[in-house]
């Protein structure tokens, strides 16, 4: 029995204020593409494999905190194929993960996860989102048309911390609501109104995601390219998977060493 740990893509990231126990208020339209880290049930113990599992713990894992929230007797697997901090809400998605496939296996009741961290919840659902607050508001977004989503990481790191310190401002003004029943044209319309607040100090801590976008925005049928969350994943939004994977395959030929993953939304 396994369990997708589906990236968590913030389209867009409005910060809107600073509460004065330090944390910041947030407005995020986030999706969640066919893509991602993969939880599994083994007999016992945890273990990590996969491209990204080097230097990961496997005795302090949010994974295992996860689990202690519903303890079975059972033992869990992570295949990480996502990069490790890179915007794309890894580790929640994989605790999140873990929570849904241990319910599922115990027939237990599924935590909230909240303790888990800000980006669990949403991470729990699972589907498109609005995330207000410090991320505890979530609205489901009216049905979306489909498409398809590029990710393109260069493998630089990027701290999440530094990012929020180097902010010139916390007061953006928050996106409006999605409207529903946009075709496909108004929905990438929409989203090319919005921002993401957090973009232009996490390019001045790491430049190398200036490369990225700018790689995203030279690919045919690319209708829009921008950082998710703190970064340094990009995202490159397209109508189709098959575009999305004609740009994967012409940047991954030109950036050998960067990660590229086309998926459905």
């Amino acid at each position: 029995m396994q369990e997708l740990a589906r990236a968590k893509v913030n389209l867009s990231l409005h910060i809107t204020g600073k509460r004065e126990d330090g944390y910041h208020l947030l407005d995020s339209i986030v999706v969640f593409p066919d893509v991602g880290d993969v939880i599994s049930v083994a007999d016992s113990g945890f273990s990590i494999s996969g491209p990204f599992a080097k230097g990961l713990s496997t005795s302090d894992n949010l994974v295992l905190r996860a689990a202690s929230l519903i303890e079975v007797p059972r033992g869990l697997h992570l295949e990480k194929n996502l990069p490790v901090a890179s915007g794309i809400g890894g580790g929640s998605a994989d605790a999140a993960a873990a929570l849904r496939l241990l319910s599922r296996v115990s027939k237990r009741a599924l935590p909230d996860g909240v303790s888990l961290g800000a980006d669990v919840p949403a991470c729990m659902v699972s589907r498109p989102l609005r995330m207000q607050g410090i991320g505890e508001k979530l609205t489901p977004l009216p049905e979306l048309p489909e498409f398809a989503i590029l990710l393109v990481n260069s493998g630089a790191a990027v701290s999440t911390p530094l990012v929020f310190k180097a902010l010139e401002k916390v007061d953006n003004p928050a996106s409006r609501e999605l409207p529903s029943g946009l075709a496909l044209q108004e929905f990438f319309a929409f989203i090319r109104e919005q921002r993401n607040d957090m973009q232009k100090a996490a390019v001045e801590l790491c430049p190398v995601i200036s490369d990225v976008l700018a790689a995203l925005r030279a690919q045919k049928g690319c209708e829009l390219a921008r950082m998710s969350g703190s970064g340094g994943t990009c995202f490159g939004l397209f109508k189709t998977r098959e575009e999305a994977d004609r740009a994967g395959a012409k940047i991954s030929a030109e950036n050998p060493e960067w990660w590229v993953a086309a998926a459905k939304v």
